[in-house]
């Protein structure tokens, strides 16, 4: 997108029909946590494609070969509490070596602004690629609050994951923060007054932890 040159928007088949049934009002809350997760695993694969190789000699059962593992940047996965929490797990299917963060931000009901109660992140942040994960970018403000602290605790290469996304909060982390890719499975119309994504999919994180 011409607006938003580092926003990719994920539209692989699985991964729009997962989303369909994740802003279904009537989907309960197990089946939504397992929603969140399967859709996260799915992203994680598209937000890992560059990470860098370097060979390797591996026996097999039959001879000696090459093959690839991946080198360089350890990874780190930072989740925004609490929603964040719910996507967890499916990178670190994918990298169990991933070292976690956690970033404690709320959002002030009347200015909209995000409020830091928490951040802890792993060490040497400089030679890490961090993942932050939050199911929502709405507003976009928590989202740019939480690559400041990251950036302020030293870490340099940084991306941003959710499900669903709002033009402002892509327009405010962009601005923020033109260094930071973000990944989505979809740019939504707009936010409401409330400063909720529409058509979105609800508060993520009411109803992954069942607070409705």
């Amino acid at each position: 997108m011409k607006e938003f040159p580092n926003l990719t928007v994920t539209d692989h088949p699985l991964i729009q029909h997962k989303l369909t049934k994740l802003r279904d009002r009537e989907t309960p809350k197990k089946l939504f946590k397992e929603l969140v997760d399967e859709i996260t695993l799915l992203l994680a694969y598209e937000v890992t494609r560059e990470l860098p190789l370097e060979s390797v000699e591996v026996d097999t059962p039959l001879e000696p070969t090459m093959g690839k593992r991946i080198s360089g940047k350890k990874l780190a996965v930072v989740p925004i509490l609490r929603a964040g929490l719910g996507m967890v797990e499916a990178v670190l299917r994918l990298v169990p070596s991933a070292r976690v963060g956690h970033v404690g931000l709320y959002r002030d009901e009347e200015t909209l602004d995000p409020v830091e109660y928490y951040c802890k992140i792993p060490a040497e942040p400089e030679g890490r690629m961090f993942i932050v994960l939050d199911p929502m970018l709405a507003t976009g403000g928590s989202a740019a609050a939480a690559v400041s602290l990251l950036k302020e605790r030293g870490a340099r290469e940084i991306r941003f994951v959710c499900l669903v996304a709002a033009p402002e909060g892509v327009r405010t982390l962009s601005q923020a923060h033109p260094d930071v890719s973000i990944w989505t499975a979809s740019l939504d119309r707009e936010l409401n007054d409330q400063g909720y994504i529409l058509p979105g999919l609800g508060d993520a994180g009411d109803r992954l932890f069942g607070t409705r």
